[in-house]
């Protein structure tokens, strides 16, 4: 009998927070491992109607966990089981596989996993880490398929009985829904990225994970002890009484800590010295204001629009204007801030021909795309306006880097305008209209631009790689993104003083924004709103108001003072360790 193996640490992304210590329960579901197998010309439509079959057996699958979850009042995560029936539903994802069958005269599975590969290489390009993350939403559809094709069972989650910790090559934003947290302590898998579905649902239930971590799932044996830190992305597999005692008294304080927070999520994010930030949520879908409530956020400083366009067809008016007033009306009394279409170059969708593009990640996309197809742009816009009447809503154009462009957008939203007062349509006239702060150009003339627009958001993801001119998904210069870099300090001040000599707000909605240790540079920024995913709000709030904003502005002085982004982080985390030692470590 082979030793028992003890303190195997392993290292994977974590992608919702918490510490779970349980024993391992593995799901068998590696990938289904099949060969092209050729076809003869009288077998293709035998292979075609298998493969139709498939897809149906996959919707009825999926049906009955959305008709689970809806018994169950899980409803909030309904919308995840929808967009992978949209897939389903995929023109390109039917027709491609079909295409397959009947030129390569080969069988279905072999048809669809061309396909699928074909897929994966397109979403490998994508820069975009949330677009890029629908790659597991693809893959997920397609395993489900090839399941059902060579007829494996697609094992569920309902039968465990006990507290396990759950260990699979991936898990599907539906398994992750029907997770009960009395029994689930926690998940790791192989792959998967924090942006994916099924991490974003972790988050919202509140179960630890780990993803990413390439072959946990041949690590671990079942029944052998994990501990989990959803914090930090750390697995252990038979720790030492030690280490096994260290992490449960972490997880002890962990649940105080959490408990704790609990206390600020409905209180006033207000400084010591009576200074107020606005706390606002990022999300994706209107499932998901019930999250931003229950974490205390003051409304949506940021909607990603982008998943309207990854269904079966592109969205017309009604599919805008359904989705922004279900928005309004939901974050009442607050404002909900959309960004029109940030789509293009690396970003792609299968109904619109894209150009092939030496660099896409400074090619037409975002707003340039959406002056080039500006029928698209319009119908966007008539949703958003239309939908404006039923609750409080802002719009805010990305990827703005002069002035022309904004003008050009401007001009487009006012004939919108006019067309929709020649028919008597109601909207918002006050509807505030500003601009993402993204690129270095853009920020260089935010005098400038202040003046044409009511608000500023800064995209701190984009703004960093291109004012460093390092791709962040590149692990080789990975490295060198350093949101605490002096020259991103200085640039983010330079455009909040532009802004506030021109009479308006500005916000910030990229990660910087939620990184609890750089609260007080935020701060002592004048920022005068963050927006940030769910949970980590009241966090936030609790940092807010244990500081003076005398104080933020004190540590600002300081660490403009320093030249690297090493000596910046180091005094910041200092400044943070004494405020809050159990939190942070000097």
């Amino acid at each position: 009998m082979p030793k028992k193996r003890e303190n195997i640490i392993l290292k994977g992304i974590g992608v919702s927070s918490g510490i779970a210590i349980g024993r391992a329960h593995l799901i068998e579901r590696g990938r289904v491992e099949v060969e092209e197998r050729p076809i003869k010309k009288g077998q293709v439509e035998k292979e075609v109607t298998r493969f139709r079959r498939a897809v149906e057996q996959s919707k009825l699958q999926l049906q009955r966990v959305k008709e689970k979850l809806l018994k169950e009042s899980a409803k909030e995560h309904v919308y995840i089981i929808d967009a992978h029936l949209l897939i389903l539903e995929d023109k390109m994802l039917i027709d491609d596989t079909i295409k397959n069958i009947r030129e390569r005269l080969i069988g279905a599975e072999g048809a669809l996993k061309r396909h699928m590969h074909n897929l994966s290489m397109i979403f490998d390009r994508i820069e975009d880490e949330y677009l890029r993350a629908r790659k597991s939403d693809i893959e997920q559809i397609g395993e489900r398929i090839l399941r059902n094709l060579v007829g494996k069972k697609h094992d569920g989650l309902s039968h465990i009985k006990e507290k396990v910790i759950i260990v699979a090559h991936d898990l599907t934003p539906s398994d992750t829904a029907q997770m009960k947290k009395d029994k689930i302590l926690g998940f790791v898998t192989d792959i998967g990225g924090r942006t994916s579905h099924t991490s974003i649902v972790a988050r919202s239930l509140e179960i630890p994970a780990v993803v990413g971590l390439d072959n946990v799932t041949q690590q671990i044996m079942p029944g052998d002890i994990i501990v989990l830190d959803g914090m930090t992305g750390v697995v252990i597999i038979n720790p030492p009484k030690s280490v096994f005692k260290a992490y449960l008294e972490r997880s002890q304080n962990y649940q105080y800590f959490e408990e704790e927070l609990l206390r600020f999520k409905k209180l006033p994010a207000v400084t010591k010295d009576g200074h107020s930030v606005r706390l606002a949520g990022n999300i994706e879908l209107p499932e998901e204001i019930p999250s931003l409530s229950e974490h205390g956020a003051e409304g949506i400083g940021l909607y990603r629009t982008e998943f309207l366009y990854m269904g079966k067809r592109l969205p017309v008016e009604e599919d805008h204007f359904e989705t922004y007033r279900k928005l309004a009306e939901g974050v009442a009394p607050y404002s909900a801030t959309i960004r029109t279409l940030d789509m293009g170059g690396d970003k792609m969708v299968s109904h619109i021909e894209w150009a092939e593009e030496i660099n896409p990640a400074m090619g037409l996309r975002a707003i340039r795309f959406s002056l080039k197809e500006v029928e698209l742009f319009q119908t966007q816009l008539r949703g958003i306006l239309r939908a404006s009447a039923y609750g409080k809503l802002k719009i805010m154009f990305p990827m703005i880097s002069g002035m022309q462009e904004l003008r050009q957008a401007k001009g487009i939203l006012e004939e919108v305008r006019k067309e929709l007062d020649s028919k008597g349509i109601a909207y918002d006239r006050e509807m505030e209209v500003g601009i993402m702060m993204e690129i270095p150009s853009a920020a260089a003339i935010a005098d400038i631009l202040a003046r044409e627009v009511d608000f500023f958001s800064i995209g701190t993801n984009d703004l960093i790689q291109y004012s460093l001119a390092i791709d962040r998904v590149n692990e080789h210069v990975a490295y060198l993104y350093e949101p605490l870099h002096p020259a991103i300090i200085r640039i983010i001040k330079g455009i909040v003083d532009s802004a506030h000599a021109a009479g308006i707000k500005v916000s910030m909605c990229g990660e910087m924004a939620g990184e609890p240790a750089y609260v007080p540079i935020l701060l002592g920024l004048e920022l005068d709103e963050l927006s940030m995913n769910a949970p980590v709000i009241p966090w936030v709030k609790k940092i807010v108001r244990a500081m003076s904003a005398s104080e933020a502005k004190k540590l600002l002085r300081d660490v403009m003072a320093f030249s690297t982004a090493t000596e910046i982080e180091g005094r910041v985390r200092e400044h943070m360790a004494e405020l809050f030692p159990d939190e942070f470590v000097r």
